[in-house]
C-alpha cells in the first residue's frame, strides 16, 4: 500500500466508495466524477503505479482486471450498446491517480477520437 494513494486507501476501507464488485484481487467502484452515465473504476488491490510498472509475473493479474471489467460492464447492462475501457498511463495521458486503474465508460453514445 502506498501511503498517499487514494485507491490504496479505498482498498483498505480508510476512504468510502460505492463498490460494485470485489474479490481477493480486484475492486470496482463508481467514479466520483463520472464522464458518462456509467463510469466505474476497476483496480488491482495490489498497488501498481501504472502499466509501465507491471512485471511479467503480474500478467495473470492484468488479465484478471480485463475479465472483471468485462463482467462488471455486463452486470451494469452495457453488453448490448457497448462500453469503452480506458487506461490512462502517465500524466501526459491524463492519469491523475497513480495506481493502475481501468475506466469502464458507457450508458451513452461515445464519440471518436477521444480526448
Amino acid at each position: 500500500m502506498a501511503a498517499d494513494d487514494i485507491f490504496c486507501k479505498i482498498v483498505a476501507a480508510e476512504l468510502p466508495s460505492t463498490k460494485v464488485y470485489e474479490d481477493d484481487d480486484v475492486l470496482a467502484f463508481r467514479d466520483l466524477h463520472p464522464a458518462a452515465p456509467t463510469h466505474i473504476l476497476v483496480i488491482p488491490k495490489e498497488h501498481l503505479t501504472s502499466l509501465w510498472e507491471a512485471k511479467e509475473d503480474q500478467a495473470q493479474l492484468l488479465g484478471t482486471l480485463m475479465l472483471r471489467a468485462r463482467d462488471v460492464a455486463r452486470e451494469q447492462g452495457l453488453e448490448e450498446d457497448g462500453f469503452r475501457l480506458v487506461i490512462n498511463n502517465g500524466a501526459g495521458a491524463g492519469q491523475t491517480v497513480f495506481h493502475l486503474h481501468l475506466h469502464i465508460i458507457g450508458g451513452r453514445s461515445l464519440a471518436w477520437p477521444p480526448g
